[in-house]
């Protein structure tokens, strides 16, 4: 069994190609039934979540991933989110390899929003504005850099410094990345909006968005989470990865249709039915559009076929 590390992942995944196999992936049939999802309990601690994600390709692979999300490890210098993942032969059962996790989720994760925008975002987009600075930030920068025009970046964050750290590694001198203090004027300016934080509370207002921006919220993978109000939902043209998923975990589109502002109907799409060309993306310039992901086994799938064959 071929063990893949972090760094081998990295170097594999390159995002052109992998926003690429995670459009091709959509077009297929892959089975994926739905993931364990369990709280776990910890003393004196914020509940973590226990995530066990199964699919595969009839005659090609399985994979399974297991996945820990423990909220409070940015107090302990660790990354919330760790797991890893097997990958078997899909005519034996075989195991084929064993592959890093967190760098295969936030590496896909990143190409799933990116693979989002392409239909979503205005093609001219040109400045981004990353909220949040954990593990996902500087993944989904570069995935929407490789989608689409992008040249200016602010980054906003609870802490400022860490912000505006990395902000400067990312900082080059054709690609502007910058750290603000003022979430809702960046807001205001950017074309495409991403989030990925672990917030419960809105960050994103209604009120705040501008004509043409798309929002990408990647954050609030749990029913009480959200990044985004009510407001914004109503105003966006609002698509999700998957719609089982959609309206099992992800806040933001949950607590928008106990407000009676959103329906299960008016979801305009997923992922299946925009690769496949059986819902249009963005229908006009000045459209608000907004994606809400929650993740699926399709694409870890899909990206550890790809980290597989490349490593």
């Amino acid at each position: 069994m071929r063990i893949v590390s972090a760094a081998e992942v990295e170097t594999a995944l390159d995002y052109p190609s992998l926003i690429e196999r995670l459009r091709q992936a959509f077009r297929r049939d892959f089975q994926v039934p739905v993931r364990h999802h369990h709280d776990v309990e910890v003393t004196g601690g914020k509940t973590a979540t226990l995530l066990l994600m199964p699919a595969w390709q009839a005659d090609r692979h399985i994979g399974v991933k297991m996945v820990t999300i423990f909220p409070d490890n940015g107090e302990k210098s660790l990354p919330a989110v760790m797991g890893i993942y097997v990958l078997l032969d899909g005519k034996t059962g075989s195991p084929l390899a064993l592959i890093d996790g967190p760098t295969l989720t936030v590496r896909r994760t990143a190409a799933a929003s990116a693979l989002a925008s392409s239909y979503l975002s205005r093609p001219d987009a040109e400045r981004l504005l990353m909220v949040g600075t954990g593990a996902m930030a500087p993944q989904l920068i570069m995935a929407h850099a490789a989608a689409r025009p992008i040249c200016n970046v602010l980054i906003w964050g609870r802490d400022f410094d860490k912000a505006d750290r990395l902000a400067k590694r990312l900082n080059r001198k054709d690609f502007r990345v910058e750290a603000t203090d003022d979430l809702a004027a960046a807001a205001e300016g950017a074309h495409v909006i991403s989030c990925a934080t672990l917030s419960d509370q809105p960050l994103i207002w209604g009120d705040w968005l501008q004509p043409g921006q798309h929002i990408d919220l990647v954050g609030a993978f749990r029913p009480e989470m959200r990044e985004s109000d009510d407001k914004a939902i109503e105003r966006a043209r609002v698509f999700v990865d998957t719609r089982d998923g959609a309206l099992s975990e992800a806040g933001d589109v949950l607590q928008a249709i106990d407000a009676g502002v959103l329906t299960a109907e008016d979801i305009a799409g997923d992922l299946f039915e925009l690769t496949r060309g059986e819902r249009s993306g963005r229908r006009f310039y000045d459209q608000i559009t907004l994606f809400k992901s929650v993740g699926t086994a399709i694409e870890d799938l899909a990206a550890a076929q790809l980290a597989f064959e490349r490593s």
